[in-house]
Protein backbone atom coordinates (compact mmCIF):
# COMPACT_ATOMS: atom_id res chain seq x y z
CA UNK A 1 0.00 0.00 0.00
CA UNK A 2 2.50 2.69 0.67
CA UNK A 3 4.89 1.32 -1.96
CA UNK A 4 1.43 2.51 -4.29
CA UNK A 5 1.80 5.35 -2.99
CA UNK A 6 5.21 6.12 -3.36
CA UNK A 7 5.07 4.89 -6.61
CA UNK A 8 2.13 7.15 -7.97
CA UNK A 9 3.42 9.95 -6.25
CA UNK A 10 6.88 9.06 -8.04
CA UNK A 11 5.42 8.70 -11.90
CA UNK A 12 3.57 12.05 -11.46
CA UNK A 13 6.52 14.50 -10.45
CA UNK A 14 8.74 12.63 -12.68
CA UNK A 15 6.85 14.20 -15.17
CA UNK A 16 6.90 17.32 -13.88
CA UNK A 17 10.44 17.65 -13.54
CA UNK A 18 10.86 15.90 -16.95
CA UNK A 19 8.73 19.12 -18.21
CA UNK A 20 10.77 21.52 -16.05
CA UNK A 21 14.61 20.10 -17.12
CA UNK A 22 13.15 20.09 -20.77
CA UNK A 23 12.21 24.33 -20.66
CA UNK A 24 16.35 24.89 -20.02
CA UNK A 25 17.83 26.34 -23.19
CA UNK A 26 21.44 25.78 -23.74
CA UNK A 27 21.65 29.48 -23.42
CA UNK A 28 21.05 29.38 -19.54
CA UNK A 29 23.28 26.75 -18.69
CA UNK A 30 25.70 29.10 -17.15
CA UNK A 31 23.67 31.54 -15.18
CA UNK A 32 23.71 31.47 -11.70
CA UNK A 33 21.88 33.99 -9.25
CA UNK A 34 25.36 34.76 -7.49
CA UNK A 35 28.75 33.70 -6.40
CA UNK A 36 28.13 31.00 -3.73
CA UNK A 37 25.32 29.72 -6.00
CA UNK A 38 25.20 26.83 -8.62
CA UNK A 39 24.80 27.54 -12.63
CA UNK A 40 21.65 26.06 -13.90
CA UNK A 41 23.49 23.15 -15.32
CA UNK A 42 24.27 22.12 -11.97
CA UNK A 43 21.26 22.73 -10.43
CA UNK A 44 19.58 20.82 -12.79
CA UNK A 45 22.42 17.59 -13.07
CA UNK A 46 21.48 17.81 -9.72
CA UNK A 47 17.80 17.11 -9.92
CA UNK A 48 19.13 14.38 -12.60
CA UNK A 49 21.15 12.76 -9.83
CA UNK A 50 19.03 13.00 -7.00
CA UNK A 51 17.33 9.93 -8.79
CA UNK A 52 20.82 8.17 -9.02
CA UNK A 53 20.23 7.71 -4.78
CA UNK A 54 17.37 5.68 -4.83
CA UNK A 55 18.91 2.78 -4.91
CA UNK A 56 21.17 3.29 -2.35
CA UNK A 57 18.54 4.81 -0.09
CA UNK A 58 15.72 1.69 -0.39
CA UNK A 59 19.01 -1.08 -0.62
CA UNK A 60 20.55 -0.02 2.15
CA UNK A 61 20.84 1.25 5.76
CA UNK A 62 23.63 3.45 5.87
CA UNK A 63 24.68 5.85 2.95
CA UNK A 64 27.99 6.20 3.16
CA UNK A 65 28.57 9.54 0.76
CA UNK A 66 32.58 8.88 1.24
CA UNK A 67 32.24 6.26 -0.73
CA UNK A 68 29.64 7.48 -2.89
CA UNK A 69 30.72 7.93 -7.19
CA UNK A 70 28.12 9.43 -9.65
CA UNK A 71 29.24 10.35 -13.22
CA UNK A 72 27.29 13.29 -14.40
CA UNK A 73 28.16 13.40 -17.76
CA UNK A 74 28.39 16.26 -19.94
CA UNK A 75 26.58 18.89 -18.69
CA UNK A 76 27.04 21.61 -21.22
CA UNK A 77 23.81 20.58 -22.91
CA UNK A 78 20.43 20.33 -21.71
CA UNK A 79 19.76 17.09 -23.90
CA UNK A 80 22.97 15.44 -21.81
CA UNK A 81 20.77 16.45 -18.46
CA UNK A 82 17.88 15.46 -19.40
CA UNK A 83 19.65 11.94 -20.80
CA UNK A 84 21.00 10.98 -17.60
CA UNK A 85 17.62 11.93 -15.80
CA UNK A 86 15.69 9.84 -17.97
CA UNK A 87 18.58 7.27 -17.14
CA UNK A 88 18.28 7.97 -13.23
CA UNK A 89 14.33 7.84 -13.43
CA UNK A 90 14.39 4.65 -15.11
CA UNK A 91 16.23 2.77 -12.39
CA UNK A 92 14.68 4.59 -9.50
CA UNK A 93 11.22 3.32 -11.05
CA UNK A 94 12.17 0.06 -10.82
CA UNK A 95 13.80 0.69 -7.12
CA UNK A 96 10.33 1.68 -5.70
CA UNK A 97 8.38 -0.83 -7.65
CA UNK A 98 11.07 -3.53 -6.79
CA UNK A 99 11.41 -2.44 -2.87
CA UNK A 100 10.25 -4.99 0.07
CA UNK A 101 7.71 -2.65 2.19
CA UNK A 102 8.68 -4.24 5.10
CA UNK A 103 11.70 -2.76 4.80
CA UNK A 104 10.62 1.34 5.06
CA UNK A 105 10.81 1.42 8.66
CA UNK A 106 14.34 0.12 9.17
CA UNK A 107 16.30 2.78 10.35
CA UNK A 108 18.20 4.62 7.49
CA UNK A 109 21.40 6.97 7.70
CA UNK A 110 24.12 9.31 5.90
CA UNK A 111 27.41 8.77 6.66
CA UNK A 112 31.02 10.57 5.60
CA UNK A 113 34.15 9.21 6.85
CA UNK A 114 31.88 7.68 10.41
CA UNK A 115 30.21 11.27 10.83
CA UNK A 116 26.57 11.16 10.50
CA UNK A 117 25.17 13.78 7.95
CA UNK A 118 21.84 13.04 8.01
CA UNK A 119 20.28 11.63 11.05
CA UNK A 120 19.14 7.88 11.31
CA UNK A 121 15.18 7.86 10.92
CA UNK A 122 13.33 5.10 9.38
CA UNK A 123 13.95 4.76 5.64
CA UNK A 124 10.25 6.02 4.74
CA UNK A 125 10.48 9.40 6.05
CA UNK A 126 14.36 9.43 4.34
CA UNK A 127 12.27 8.30 0.89
CA UNK A 128 9.91 11.34 1.34
CA UNK A 129 12.26 13.72 2.91
CA UNK A 130 15.68 13.41 1.15
CA UNK A 131 14.69 12.03 -2.18
CA UNK A 132 10.82 13.51 -2.81
CA UNK A 133 10.70 16.92 -0.70
CA UNK A 134 14.42 17.89 -1.83
CA UNK A 135 13.92 17.10 -5.23
CA UNK A 136 10.20 19.56 -5.14
CA UNK A 137 12.82 22.62 -3.27
CA UNK A 138 15.35 21.90 -6.37
CA UNK A 139 12.50 22.38 -8.84
CA UNK A 140 11.71 25.30 -7.18
CA UNK A 141 14.84 26.75 -6.96
CA UNK A 142 15.70 25.87 -10.77
CA UNK A 143 12.14 27.65 -11.77
CA UNK A 144 13.59 30.72 -10.44
CA UNK A 145 16.65 30.78 -12.42
CA UNK A 146 14.47 30.13 -15.45
CA UNK A 147 12.39 33.29 -14.79
CA UNK A 148 15.71 34.88 -13.97
CA UNK A 149 16.86 34.21 -17.36
CA UNK A 150 13.96 35.26 -19.17
CA UNK A 151 12.95 32.07 -20.12
CA UNK A 152 8.94 30.21 -19.61
CA UNK A 153 8.33 28.03 -17.07
CA UNK A 154 5.86 25.06 -17.67
CA UNK A 155 3.06 24.40 -15.47
CA UNK A 156 3.70 21.82 -12.86
CA UNK A 157 0.56 22.50 -10.63
CA UNK A 158 -1.62 23.91 -12.68
CA UNK A 159 -1.24 26.86 -15.13
CA UNK A 160 1.61 29.57 -15.04
CA UNK A 161 1.97 32.90 -16.23
CA UNK A 162 3.60 31.83 -19.68
CA UNK A 163 -0.13 29.82 -19.96
CA UNK A 164 -2.69 31.27 -21.84
CA UNK A 165 -6.26 30.94 -20.85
Amino acid sequence: MIKQALLGEFLHEAESTRKLLKAIPDSALDWKPSDVNWTTAQLASHIAEVYNWFESTFNQDVFDMGTYAYDKGDISKAENIVAKFEENVSKAQKEIENSDESAYFNEWKMEMKGNILFPPMPKVQVIRSFLYNHLYHHRGELVVYLRSTGNKVPGLYGPTADDRF
